[in-house]
Order: C-alpha cells, then sequence, then structure tokens
C-alpha cells in the first residue's frame, strides 16, 4: 500500500466540498501545471460511480474511475477501482485544521515511488487550492 497525506488550514466543511463537488475536482486534481482534468463525475455514495479524466498537454492521459464502497461525511471515503484496486481516504480534525491520509493499493505498470510522487503532488495541490479559495461556500 502507498500512503500520502497533507493537512489543510480550513473547516472540515470546506475540504470535504472541495474534494467531492465536480467543478472543484476539475480544477485541483493534478499533479502539475503540465497536466489538466477536462471531465469529472462523482456520485459520492455507497456503490456510487467516480470518474476524473487525467489529460496531460503533451497528449498523455488516462480515465480514473471507480465505484464507492464506504462513506461517511467528513471523515472517511473507500472506493474500488475498476481494475480491483482498493483506496481509503481519511479526513480528521486536529487543531482546526484538516489532515488527508490517502492510502491505495498501486498499480503494476509504474514505480511505487513514481506513483507516491504523483499522489503526493495531486494532495500538494488540493491543499493550495483550498487555501487559496476562500469564497467557497461552507
Amino acid at each position: 500500500m502507498i500512503t500520502v497525506q497533507n493537512t489543510v488550514n480550513a473547516p472540515i466543511e470546506k475540504v470535504w466540498e472541495i474534494w467531492t463537488k465536480p467543478e472543484h475536482i476539475q480544477k485541483w486534481n493534478i499533479p502539475s501545471a503540465d497536466w489538466y482534468n477536462p471531465y469529472a463525475e462523482n456520485d459520492l455514495k455507497v456503490g456510487g460511480k467516480f470518474k476524473f479524466v487525467m489529460a496531460a498537454k503533451n497528449g498523455d492521459g488516462f480515465d480514473f474511475e471507480g465505484i464507492y464502497t464506504k462513506t461517511e461525511n467528513f471523515s472517511l471515503i473507500e472506493y474500488r477501482l475498476y481494475d480491483n484496486r482498493t483506496a481509503s481516504i481519511r479526513f480528521e480534525i486536529i487543531d482546526g485544521k484538516v489532515r488527508i491520509t490517502e492510502t491505495f493499493e498501486p498499480q503494476k505498470e509504474d514505480s511505487e515511488s513514481m506513483q507516491k510522487e504523483w499522489c503526493q503532488a495531486v494532495i500538494d495541490n488540493f491543499k493550495k487550492y483550498v487555501e487559496a479559495n476562500d469564497n467557497t461556500s461552507h
């Protein structure tokens, strides 16, 4: 399993909304400026599906999609990807900030260190987006 983590200086309601709403996912769900997210759908409930299209400006890309297996508002999201790998994202309130811990099974095609770096870059981008986005509803 691979684990990445970050702490976001924002209320849990805001963190949760930005993590789960497609219009926000499209803006933060990238590892670097040479990637973009042209499409996101997210039905956050047990049995609900999600699909995020990850596209590189050089033409590379892939769909990241799966089904939610467990959700607890403001606390936990678990899912299974279409290749049967599983993952969880835990949200914990610590001293008024939100610690996000994402754990997932690596895929076989790429090195674990590359996958960890990619996911850490995405979660770092999420933190930057949330903390810069003060006008989001709470």
